[in-house]
């Protein structure tokens, strides 16, 4: 009889380039963590809460919460990803940097959701740790910012212009085409002075691409790990879920833990959620099943006498 496999049958295993990484003063090994980034938006049109973390006080305690929730990552945004009226970049900045400032010895790693060169410079003087790039480096300046710091750059696939509509968005082959797309913004982020052990890597759930377009993303998460880069699952209550079930954004959580879960077995080792304490659940019951792991207790039918739970 042929020996069993202590992997599960479906689970992709990445074979990184550079699997353990230094982010937020920790070393982090991919090769058996899963990590949840939560979002802190201090934006009035965010695309979940609509404004709810937009005060300063109230988005710092929001980082807060999913700091003792169990996030390793705060991902703090001052402009959404979507088409609307440009944002000054010292507003920006307003935005974004008091939050960094209050939350740098809070013991995550914090992240700072910008396409834009000075913001992102000025994020990572006052403490950032990742500058999150949505746009796939659209400005190259960002990059070099993140060059000249110890700072992470998260490169993630999408085909608009910053903050520009990208009207009914065809691919050859979505899988395909986001990973040469992603290569390419590698090599782009190489040559600007980006070391590979510096680049996480996100697919882009949803960005410039419609419900099938991201379903089969989602399917094929595993091919992305090919690249040999981390990868980030931005899966947290998008509209693909809300297709897909026919839910509106505040009734997705089980479809974005589906999700998230799925992703994780493809490969996925960074999280990016709203509801931070179920994905935190999620991602150390993975963690456990894998074995890398310890229960947190041993209870259930570990004692001689009868067991009301057995």
């Amino acid at each position: 009889m042929a020996a069993l496999s202590t992997r599960p049958s479906g689970w992709v295993e990445p074979e990184y380039t550079h699997p353990v990484r230094r982010i937020g003063g920790r070393e982090v090994d991919y090769r058996r963590t899963i990590q949840v980034m939560a979002v802190v938006n201090r934006t009035p049109d965010s695309f979940y809460d609509r404004g709810a973390t937009f005060g300063l006080d109230t988005a710092v305690a929001a980082g807060r919460r999913a700091i003792d929730a169990g996030a390793a990552w705060i991902d703090i945004g001052g402009a959404r990803f979507g088409p609307g009226p440009a944002i000054p970049v010292a507003e920006e900045i307003d935005r974004v940097v008091p939050v960094v400032e209050a939350l740098r010895d809070a013991g995550a790693a914090l992240s700072v959701d910008t396409f834009h060169g000075a913001v992102a410079r000025t994020a990572i003087a006052s403490g950032a740790h990742v500058i999150n790039d949505t746009t796939g480096i659209h400005d190259p300046s960002l990059a070099e910012a993140v060059a000249d710091s110890d700072a992470t750059l998260v490169i993630t696939h999408s085909r608009a212009e910053p903050r520009q509509w990208f009207p009914k968005p065809q691919y050859d082959d979505v899988v395909d085409d986001i990973r040469a797309f992603l290569a390419e913004r590698v090599a782009l982020a190489v040559s600007l002075g980006v070391p590979e052990e510096r680049i996480v890597l996100d697919p882009g759930h949803d960005l410039n691409k419609n419900t099938r377009h991201t379903l089969e993303l989602t399917r094929r998460f595993g091919e992305f790990t090919a690249l040999g880069f981390p990868l980030v699952a931005a899966v947290s209550n998008k509209d693909f879920i809300g297709e897909s079930l026919d839910r509106p954004r505040e009734e997705r959580l089980a479809g974005s833990l589906a999700a998230a879960v799925f992703c994780a077995a493809q490969g996925a080792r960074i999280l990016r959620m709203h509801n931070v304490a179920e994905s935190v659940d999620a991602a150390r019951m993975v963690e456990a099943i894998m074995g890398w792991r310890e229960p947190a207790y041993l209870k259930h039918n570990m004692v001689d006498g009868p067991n009301e739970d057995a």
